[in-house]
């Protein structure tokens, strides 16, 4: 592409409100001011035809008269980046021009900017932190590639001095020239001023700091990890040899050891993120349903091949019960059922007329639950007295009294805690339906059972409901402590399953809202009564159909 130069060095033209792409005809309109850079501008873009939402990086032609080399950088980030395609690389989505500017056409990322810069495939981009992007889902993308271009022969480019002096490598300072090993310099330097709020190497005077850029001299934060001041020291290397690969970096111990979230939450953007560390919810399931299945029991056992027809949810728990004691094959979960030669045999627990002694035992459950997830969610409260909705978005709220504050988890496994004067005006909705249905249950609903109370059992700014399975006979709740409570609609009956303890406890609240708890070893020692032992069945049933 060759670009006329048809206007001097000036001030920066107004860029007009709606553009048209003489290349394919679509009208779009401008919309607010993201950012400025030496060169240019980039601005909120909407295309008319289809409201999808870009944005646009403006460069005046005024900027690029009478300079040759800033005319063919223009040209190389067109070309490069139109040929890059990686999903931690900001969208190309076109380019066109008129008399005034350049126009780059590129994926939208609502949080704007997070840091650094790489190489992708056999291009290299030097990192900084204006390069990194957020997206509205929290991935990290790299833009702005006017400085990047193609590697050459031997993983080297050119030897001229370009890019942000604090990121500059040891031997692109001494002009030998970039290469992937410069990128793992800056690595270092972007690990070095996420974790402390600052570089390690200062600006000014240029002269000292690319001395200590050469001698790799930093100030060592002490108030880091250990494994975080060790993979810094690799990173910032001086001699680029010493320096690790990626793929060394991504299994280093700073990465390996310890607890590391899937995501980062949204509120990472201006806060410090909490974290609670879930478990997967299908391997919750699994664990709750192997612990069911070792529960269950024919009269006579029998093997049962994993691999019969999809079971009916509505059947009640008696039906249920039966079809566990008859012919038929049952659909295994994990490695429990696979078909072929691998058999599931169900281990037998002897079926006695009453169930063995038992005790109260402190459970933190649900005792009151609306279910108005067509509109709103599903609400609970718990027996401390706290209150919750799964909303229909996939979002938690909770009021905790006990703590004094609403908690909110946008995704799970993160947790915002809120005073009640601190509450943004974001989640106001929100906190009405909280609201809602909290005065709901106090007023109108009564407690599902008899079970002791203990302070020590209240919930932590973490718990909430993960999610609520339902059928004509049953309501299913798995909170994120693992504790799951099944609720029997006909005979208002409820089973709980709570891991807090060394070993798995079932509660079991009769008709008369008695609550007896068992250790699941004793049930499987000791057998158990008719009326309980069907309802694990059907529990087992339920877990089955999700």
């Amino acid at each position: 592409m060759e670009l006329r130069v048809l206007r001097r060095w000036g001030a920066q033209e107004p860029v007009a409100s709606f553009l048209r792409d003489p290349n394919t005809g679509r009208i779009y309109r401008r919309g607010r001011l993201l950012g400025t850079g030496a060169f240019g501008r980039c601005y909120k873009l909407t295309d008319m035809s289809t409201n999808r939402v870009f944005a646009l990086k403006v460069v005046p032609r005024g900027r690029l008269s009478g300079l040759r080399t800033l005319i063919l950088s223009v040209e190389r980030e067109i070309e490069l980046h139109s040929q890059l395609r990686h999903r931690n690389v900001v969208g190309f989505h076109g380019h066109f021009a008129d008399q005034d500017n350049v126009y780059l056409v590129l994926e939208y990322c609502s949080r704007k900017w997070a840091s650094p810069r790489l190489k992708v495939r056999r291009t290299w981009v030097p990192f900084q932190l204006s390069n990194f992007f957020i997206t509205k889902n929290m991935e990290v993308k790299v833009g702005d590639l006017g400085l990047a271009t193609k590697v050459g022969p031997g993983g080297h480019c050119h030897g001229g001095l370009c890019g942000t002096p604090n990121y500059l490598a040891p031997e692109v300072v001494s002009r030998k020239g970039h290469s992937f090993r410069s990128d793992i310099w800056a690595l270092g330097c972007i690990m070095y001023t996420a974790l402390t709020g600052f570089p390690p190497f200062k600006a000014s005077p240029l002269p000292e700091m690319y001395q200590n850029i050469r001698d790799a001299h930093y100030p060592v934060p002490t108030h880091l990890s250990p494994n975080a001041r060790r993979l810094i020291a690799h990173l910032l290397a001086p001699n680029p040899a010493d320096r690790p690969s990626l793929d060394q970096v991504l299994e280093d111990d700073f990465f390996t050891q310890g607890f590391t979230p899937d995501q980062l939450p949204s509120q990472s953007c201006h806060t410090a993120p909490i974290f609670t560390i879930p478990q997967p919810l299908d391997k919750l399931f699994q664990k709750a349903t192997q612990l069911f299945l070792a529960m269950a029991q024919h009269r006579a056992p029998r093997e049962l091949c994993g691999c019969g027809r999809r079971e009916d949810p509505l059947k009640t728990p008696r039906e249920a019960a039966n079809e566990v004691r008859g012919p038929g094959d049952l659909p295994g979960i994990g490695g429990w059922g696979q078909c072929g030669s691998h058999r599931l045999t169900l281990p037998s627990v002897c079926s006695g007329k009453q169930d063995p002694p038992g005790q109260q035992q402190p459970v933190l459950w649900a005792t009151k639950w609306v279910d108005y997830s067509n509109k709103y969610g599903f609400g609970y409260e718990l027996s401390d007295g706290s209150t919750g909705v799964l909303l229909r978005d996939g979002t938690h709220i909770a009021l905790q009294p006990a703590l004094g504050c609403i908690s909110y988890s946008p995704v799970q496994g993160e947790v915002v805690t809120f005073t009640w004067r601190d509450i943004p005006d974001s989640l106001a909705t929100k906190v009405a339906v909280l609201q809602l249905f909290t005065r709901y249950m106090q007023r109108w609903l009564l407690e599902g059972g008899n079970l002791p109370t203990q302070p020590s059992l209240n919930p932590g700014p973490g718990f909430s409901l993960l999610h609520f399975l339902k059928s004509d006979q049953a309501l299913l709740l798995l909170f994120s402590d693992q504790t799951m409570q099944v609720n029997f609609y006909h005979d208002h009956t409820k089973l709980l399953l709570n891991w807090a303890g060394e070993e798995p406890l079932l509660t079991y609240i009769d008709q008369e809202r008695r609550a007896t708890s068992h250790p699941l070893g004793a049930l499987q020692c000791c057998g158990c009564s008719e009326a309980l032992r069907q309802r694990l069945c059907y529990t087992l049933h339920l877990l089955r159909t999700f």
